[in-house]
């Protein structure tokens, strides 16, 4: 141990020679030094290819000099991990920061064309040969992300403000054409006045020819046959019939003060019968109210009031003291002409009614009028020509309609603008007659055009949901189609139409109703708008389904956790709550003719309680506490239905389990059906 102590001594031996060991200069290293080099490892092999700097040899042991070698060996900076590979090629140098921040300014996506989007060139989106991908990849080949979303944004705006722009010029172009059409029915108006006007003229010129042929004629040789006319020229031609009757209607005109209000002039108007003086009598006690003067018409039945003339009034000495005015006026196929029978005898001894007759109105209103002239056949010979009249009027409708039964055809087509319709050249021929049909309303002259312009404000009444106003406009059409009894073809075509129209708002305003029934002033609202349309029946039903089905989610929402008594009682109370709260809105919104079938549903609902109460209690014993806690709790809740009039308590559990035989004779027999408070 001695010995080798001594050589472990750092001092030397007298004979040994000291030997100072040789620093070098600093200098550059080429490759890092690994860190296990004074370890006495064997250091990595490199490649030849690269030339490595000879290592520095490790200080010699021994001497301050080797302390302060170690020292300076010991202290490193930068340490390396302990898997570095040398043999990596060396790292390039660290760049300075200002060079570094010129680099990292190229990074960023350089922007095209100045830094903003593309712009759009609305020529080339409007061109019809225009390639949209070649478009996209010449605009957009060089874009960047940002540059592309401004230019998809740009877009849509250019959509948007087209879309605006074609809605604009949509409701611009619909003005102008309905002015248009305003404007082409006024003339059309005026063209139909001048044609009537230049008929007339032409009638009145054939007949005064004719007035003076006749008048320009040999008198006839008394006793002999007339010489001059042939039978051919005896014939009644239809111009002058038309002149006869043209003429009776001025005279009717002239006589008549205000008669040209309620009968204007129309083809085939004439006069049937002067029936001459009447008396008005009072519907209750039979006695004088007014003179009057009664006209018959083929297709009219006038009553005129006698009046005096004012003695201040210039007149003609010759004229007659008695004018007469226009008082009522009906069309024969809306009144009833009723012959009265003599019942209420007078102080003379003769019937006040022998002579009368009762004519009864379109509404509930009835007039009696009594003729002057007893002796005379003026009622019978009146109601004669009134039920003969009647007939050719209804034998001309009938041909009518026959004849109409094409237009009829064409008015379908028409009225759904079905573009079939162009196929149809025989229909096509007959359009414009049908368009120029005329009817009245509110004492004006309208055609289907107007018509088709109330369709079309129903339909954006319909479109945006207006349902008052639209139900209100559907009543008015239906009015009107049932005051054209005289003109079949254009009841049916506003009745087609509207009832087309009636069905897809019933379905809009019932699809409101299963949305919104839980509150009663919007389903009493909706109710009324669907009995106003007809459709009180399917409002009836789909008020009852979507309770229903409110039923079934709320009791989906009672959830079993273990306690019997406790989704029991969840369960009435859902059932009997729903089913009171249903009964209570429906007779407040509906009809009361229609309250069976609520009481109908009630009994329903209640029925598929007891299924749901049965097999919820079919695990429990008949009779035990839970049995007859979970149905003292139903009872309790059905007893609240009492409020609305109706007792469902003994139908509740009634098919709840087998009942024991002394239970049965305890209870006695238990009322079948639904009980009514």
């Amino acid at each position: 141990m001695s010995e080798e102590r001594s050589k472990i001594s750092l001092r030397s031996g007298k004979k040994r020679r000291p030997s100072r060991p040789t620093i070098s200069a600093p200098r550059q290293i080429s490759n890092p030094i690994p860190q296990d080099t004074s370890l006495g490892g064997a250091p990595p092999l490199i490649p030849e290819a690269v030339p490595r700097p000879r290592l520095r040899p490790p200080p010699m042991a021994g001497g301050k000099t080797s302390d302060l070698v170690k020292q300076r060996y010991s202290t490193r900076f930068n340490n390396l991990p302990t898997d570095f590979d040398p043999s990596v090629p060396p790292i390039p140098a660290l760049p300075s920061v200002a060079a570094h921040y010129d680099r990292r300014e190229p990074q960023r996506p350089p922007p095209s064309r100045g830094g903003a989007a593309p712009a759009i060139d609305i020529t080339a989106l409007r061109d019809p040969n225009l390639v949209p991908d070649q478009y996209v990849s010449a605009v957009l080949g060089d874009a960047t992300d940002d540059q592309i979303r401004d230019f998809e944004a740009s877009l849509r705006k250019l959509k948007g403000r087209a879309a605006t722009d074609l809605q604009q010029n949509l409701l611009q172009n619909r003005t102008q054409f309905i002015k248009i059409s305003k404007e082409a029915e006024k003339l059309k108006g005026e063209m139909r006045a001048l044609r009537n006007l230049m008929a007339e003229l032409k009638t009145n010129t054939t007949a005064l020819r004719a007035a003076s042929i006749k008048s320009d004629e040999p008198a006839t040789i008394p006793g002999g046959a007339p010489s001059g006319l042939s039978k051919r020229d005896k014939r009644s031609s239809v111009a002058d019939r038309s002149a006869l009757w043209n003429s009776q209607m001025q005279a009717l005109y002239k006589n008549v003060e205000g008669s040209q209000k309620f009968l204007p002039n129309a083809v085939g108007r004439h006069v049937v019968q002067n029936a001459g003086s009447w008396v008005e009598l009072d519907n209750a006690t039979y006695k004088s109210r007014r003179a009057m003067q009664i006209f018959l018409l083929n297709d009219h039945l006038l009553i005129a009031s006698r009046k005096k003339r004012k003695v201040d009034a210039p007149a003609d000495a010759r004229g007659p003291m008695i004018k007469l005015v226009a008082d009522r006026c009906w069309s024969l196929l809306d009144i009833e002409v009723v012959d009265m029978p003599g019942t209420a005898e007078s102080s003379g001894g003769r019937n006040k009614l022998a002579d009368a007759i009762m004519i009864r109105g379109g509404g509930q209103e009835s007039f009696i009028y009594r003729t002057e002239k007893h002796e005379g056949d003026e009622k019978k010979t009146l109601l004669l020509n009134v039920r003969k009249a009647v007939e050719e009027l209804r034998k001309g409708l009938q041909s009518e309609m026959e004849a109409n039964n094409k237009a009829r055809e064409t008015i379908n087509y028409f009225a759904s603008r079905d573009p079939g319709l162009l196929q149809k050249t025989e229909l096509l021929e007959t359009l414009s007659d049908i368009k120029d049909m005329l009817i009245e309303v509110d004492g004006k002259q309208q055609n289907l055009r107007w018509v088709e312009g109330q369709m079309d404000e129903l339909d954006i009444d319909i479109a945006l949901q207006k349902f008052e106003p639209a139900v209100a406009r559907v009543e008015k059409l239906k009015s009107l189609a049932r005051g054209l009894r005289s003109n079949a073809v254009a009841q049916d075509f506003i009745n087609f139409k509207v009832e087309e129209r009636s069905g897809r708002l019933a379905a809009l305003i019932i699809r409101e109703l299963e949305s919104a029934h839980k509150s009663q002033a919007k389903t009493k609202e909706r109710v009324g708008w669907l009995t106003t349309l007809g459709f009180d029946d399917r409002a009836r039903e789909a008020f009852l389904i979507a309770r229903t089905g409110i039923i079934r989610k709320r009791a989906r929402q009672c959830i079993f956790q273990g306690d019997l008594h406790l989704y029991i009682w969840q369960l009435s109370f859902v059932y009997f709550t729903v089913i009171h709260n249903t009964v209570q809105t429906f007779q407040s919104c509906f009809p009361l003719p229609m309250m069976s079938a609520c009481v109908r549903w009630a009994k329903e609902e209640v029925e598929a309680f007891n299924v749901i109460l049965s097999r919820q209690l079919s695990s429990t014993e008949r009779g035990g506490q839970v049995w007859t806690q979970c149905m003292d709790r139903a009872k309790e809740h059905a007893a609240k239905l009492s409020a609305v009039g109706l007792d469902f308590r003994n139908l509740v559990g009634q098919d709840v389990g087998p009942p024991s035989k002394g239970a049965v004779e305890a209870a006695g027999p238990l009322p079948v059906g639904l009980g009514l408070a």
